[in-house]
């Protein structure tokens, strides 16, 4: 980023977006020094007060300036085209590096400064995210799990997370954090994605989970628990997860249907939902935002997260997918929060970003248009600011249409056959 002679910069905007609480400031101004938020306010004291004395003005006009926006759950090595899986498994770590590249990069470009990868092999994420906050490479801050934890031959198990007894897992949770990731991620259930794996099937019992997160939490590490399966799900709230992934209450032989008692467990927990919401949701699983209505009206705290790699969902599309959580009944404003400041609480990063506040880093988008009026404002972007450098967009390409042929996930092969035990 040219900042010309000086590293103090004032933004100033006709309308600065907060976020907890969710406020706006008219003509505000949000001066950053280096990387941090220094001074949060009106034009008129910034003026007056000779906040920003020595700072270069950069004044944006009739846009919003508020908080970069949070991805809570992406797949950098995963292409979202119409087999991801495969491409993975043909590729070599480099080939996946240099793909974790374009999908960071794509994130960024629609406003996303902080997302949270949650599946890659060979720890090729944390490449890529020390090459991100070195300056190395622009990109959106980066949280990483490397290969989330799975049962031999379970969902995912081609990341190379495999683990069974009380000991396997324990044991990975160690080498993770020994190769310096910054939470862990078990598959509680089986997905859709992988072949053999049916979602309704519990890949742990609440025994093993609950070790899981005990080591994890012994070192500081969060733990987020892909769960699909109503019986999966009940044990990963029960083991005491952070984020509850997908959530999709998916019951034996592939039927859909929100269980009561669950979603009160799931409120009362101190587990975010991450239900994975992209520009796909409906056409994938038509009935998935009616049964997260019902998680939401129960009381949840959803955070934004959106699959964004896997079949057929780019990571370019985040912004689509945020008018999709009004449908549960949230409010913009709350749509917003979850978007920001609530996500980085539910990620252990509310003391870094999600907000304006000075000594904060400087996590920045500017759209045109309001979007407490209208959340597709999001998708306007004037402005791409992340740890306080300037990024200029990539030009992306088109998001099109489903194929005719898409099969649903919900009838995918993963429902045909399984008949295993739990592990």
């Amino acid at each position: 980023m040219d900042r010309g002679s000086s590293a103090v910069i004032a933004y100033a905007a006709d309308r600065v977006l907060n976020t907890d609480p969710v406020e706006t400031i008219e003509r505000g101004v949000v001066l950053v020094d280096e990387s941090r938020i220094e001074w949060v306010g009106r034009r008129a004291d910034f003026d007056k007060l000779g906040a920003g004395r020595g700072a270069q003005l950069v004044d944006l006009g009739d846009v919003t300036l508020m908080p970069g926006l949070i991805d809570a759950h992406v797949h950098l090595a995963f292409d979202g085209g119409d087999n991801p899986v495969d491409r993975m498994n043909r590729e070599s770590d480099t080939q996946q590096v240099a793909l974790m590249v374009r999908s960071a990069r794509r994130l960024l470009s629609v406003g996303v400064t902080t997302a949270r990868d949650l599946g890659a092999r060979g720890y090729t994420d944390v490449v890529v995210r020390d090459a991100i906050a070195e300056g190395t490479l622009q990109g959106p801050r980066l949280l990483t799990v490397g290969a989330p934890i799975t049962i031999t031959g379970g969902h995912c198990w081609f990341m190379g997370g495999e683990a069974d007894s009380f000991h396997d897992v324990r044991k990975i949770v160690r080498l993770h954090h020994k190769n310096r990731v910054d939470q862990v991620k078990v598959m509680a259930t089986g997905g859709f994605m992988t072949l053999g794996s049916a979602p309704w099937y519990p890949q742990y019992e609440t025994e093993a989970l609950v070790v899981i997160v005990a080591e994890a939490h012994r070192v500081g590490m969060r733990v987020a628990a892909h769960c699909h399966g109503v019986e999966g799900i009940r044990r990963a709230v029960e083991a005491g997860v952070d984020t509850l992934e997908h959530c999709s209450f998916v019951l034996e032989g592939g039927e859909l249907s929100y269980d009561p008692q669950l979603g009160e467990l799931i409120a009362a927990s101190r587990a975010f939902v991450s239900p994975t919401i992209n520009l796909r949701a409906k056409d994938f699983d038509p009935t998935f935002i009616e049964r997260l209505g019902q998680l939401r009206r129960a009381g949840a705290r959803f955070i934004t997260g959106t699959d964004a790699g896997i079949d057929h969902v780019p990571h370019h599309g985040y912004p689509q997918s945020l008018p999709l959580y009004r449908e549960l009944g949230m409010s913009t404003a709350e749509v917003i929060e979850s978007a920001t400041s609530l996500a980085a609480t539910a990620l252990g990063l509310s003391g870094v970003t999600g907000r304006l506040a000075p000594g904060l880093d400087a996590d920045l988008v500017a759209v045109r248009g309001n979007p407490l009026d209208d959340l597709s404002a999001l998708a306007d972007l004037e402005l791409v600011v992340a740890r306080g450098r300037r990024f200029v967009p990539d030009e992306l390409p088109e998001i099109g249409p489903l194929p005719d042929d898409l099969v649903p996930m919900t009838e995918r092969h993963s429902f045909e056959r399984l008949d295993g035990d739990d592990a």
